[in-house]
């Protein structure tokens, strides 16, 4: 099936996380339909990289960190005259461990960067995008949100918890013309992956590495979630395990 994304072309598009993985590759994905981008993220070599790639605006932010996030937002705004889609990409998965072992300090990390750091998206992003009438945020979540797994206990505690966020986010912004939704990309081939992999803690990690699906098809379901066509998705998770999201993409199985 073939889905319009010209109207993409011009759309201002803030994507965090965007130093490596699905960011990078979604950076890639917005810069070719014609968005003007902008990739956040604490490596700013990195970043740097992608820009000069992409043409996107680099913005060195940290998530965990409100004020970081607002001046990227900010400074979207201020280049652009707005922003119409924001990209709550970043996230951790250390610690990797049992509770009883998990290292407090690891935990508050994982939960400032991968649900605070959802937070202060939205809360950057959500009173222009309601001033201007429209725009749309999505979440990069998890089955984990879902499914408890060992070792994982601040991941899924953390996803579940991003996926309330959205849900929240779209009962107070629908009527105020914003598209709230979250993407379940299922296992990724990426450094995360690589990680989980090395832990050997619960069947993810032990998943055959040809079961994971590039970084690309994320990026593209992340494009076309800014259409017209993904609206029956409006204040729900996009899953790019179900075959027919994949089919209605045009992916491979």
């Amino acid at each position: 099936m073939s889905i319009d994304i010209s109207a993409i072309a011009g759309k201002a598009v803030l994507i965090t996380g965007a130093s490596r993985g699905i960011g990078a590759e979604a950076a890639r994905a917005f810069a070719a339909a014609g968005a003007k981008v902008g990739v956040a993220a604490r490596d700013a070599g990195a970043l740097e990289a992608l820009a000069q790639e992409t043409g996107a605006l680099a913005l060195p932010c940290d998530v965990a960190d409100h004020a970081s996030v607002a001046r990227a937002v900010a400074r979207m705004e201020a280049a652009f005259g707005g922003l119409d889609v924001l990209i709550n990409n970043a996230g951790v998965i250390d610690p990797i461990a049992p509770l009883t072992e998990a290292d407090p300090e690891d935990w508050a990390r994982l939960i400032a960067v991968n649900i605070n750091g959802v937070f202060h998206g939205m809360r950057a992003a959500l009173p222009g995008m309601m001033a201007r009438g429209g725009g749309t945020i999505i979440t990069v979540g998890s089955g984990a949100a879902y499914n408890p797994l060992e070792g994982w206990g601040a991941y899924c505690t953390s996803k579940a918890g991003a996926l309330m966020l959205s849900r929240v986010a779209d009962v107070e912004s629908r009527h105020r013309g914003v598209r709230v939704m979250s993407l379940s990309p299922g296992t990724v081939a990426t450094d995360m992956q690589r990680r989980i992999r090395d832990s050997r803690v619960n069947p993810v990690s032990q998943l055959d590495w040809s079961a994971h699906v590039p970084p690309d098809w994320p990026a593209r379901a992340l494009v076309w979630m800014c259409t017209a066509d993904a609206d029956d998705w409006v204040g729900r998770e996009v899953s790019l395990r179900e075959p027919l999201i994949r089919k209605r993409l045009g992916l491979s199985e």
